[in-house]
C-alpha cells in the first residue's frame, strides 16, 4: 500500500520539518507540502494534486488533522473523494484511520474540532483587533500602493480598472483613494 503524505502550514514564519520528517517515519514514499490557509480547499493545489494521483489501496498520511483542513466540510468531502478512489486517510496525532467505521467517526469529531478552533481563532482575532482600534493602535494593514499614485494616474487619464490592473490592488482601493482626495 503506497503511502502519500501531505504537509501544510498557513505562514511562511511556519516550519514543515517537523511535519515532513514525521511523515517519513510513518514510511510516506512521497510527501507533498504548501504554504497555505487551510480555512477552505481553494488555492491549495498540492492538495490537488496528491488527491489526482491517489489510487485504489493508496494511503493518504497527515501528521495532524487540522493539516488537512480547517472546515468539517472539506475534511468529510476529502474523505469522502478518498473513498470513492478506495484510498483511505491516515492521521498520525492523533493515531486514526479511515479504515474501519469507529475511524470515520473519529475523523468527523475531529473534523469539527478543527472547525470550532479556526472559528476561535477568528474571534480572538476580531476581539485583538477591536481592542487595538480602541487604543488608537490598530490602523490596519498598511498600503501596497501609494494613493497619490493611483491618483496621477487617474488625472492623466487612466480607466479606474485600468489603474487597478496595472498596480495589483481591487478597484475599491482605487475609489477610495480617489474619494480620499475629494474630501
Amino acid at each position: 500500500m503506497p503511502k502519500i503524505g501531505y504537509a501544510r502550514v498557513s505562514s511562511s514564519s511556519q516550519d514543515l520539518d517537523i511535519q515532513k520528517a514525521k511523515l517519513t517515519a510513518a514510511g510516506c514514499e512521497v510527501i507533498r507540502s504548501e504554504t497555505v490557509s487551510g480555512a477552505s480547499r481553494d488555492d491549495r493545489s498540492e492538495l490537488e494534486t496528491v488527491m489526482e494521483f491517489l489510487r485504489e489501496g493508496d494511503e493518504l498520511v497527515v501528521h495532524r488533522l487540522d493539516r488537512f483542513g480547517r472546515s468539517t466540510r472539506d475534511v468529510l468531502n476529502l474523505v469522502h473523494e478518498l473513498d470513492a478512489k478506495g484510498a483511505s486517510l491516515r492521521v498520525l496525532e492523533p493515531e486514526v484511520t479511515t479504515v474501519g467505521d469507529m475511524g470515520r467517526m473519529v475523523i468527523t469529531v475531529l473534523g469539527m474540532v478543527a472547525d470550532m478552533e479556526l472559528k476561535f481563532i477568528r474571534d480572538r482575532q476580531r476581539a485583538g483587533i477591536k481592542a487595538a482600534k480602541g487604543k488608537g493602535v490598530y490602523k490596519g494593514r498598511r498600503k501596497s500602493v501609494d494613493d497619490e499614485e493611483i491618483r496621477r494616474l487617474a488625472r492623466e487619464g487612466t480607466p479606474k480598472a485600468q489603474i487597478a490592473r496595472d498596480l495589483g490592488v481591487s478597484r475599491m482601493t482605487v475609489y477610495r483613494a480617489l474619494a480620499d482626495a475629494e474630501t
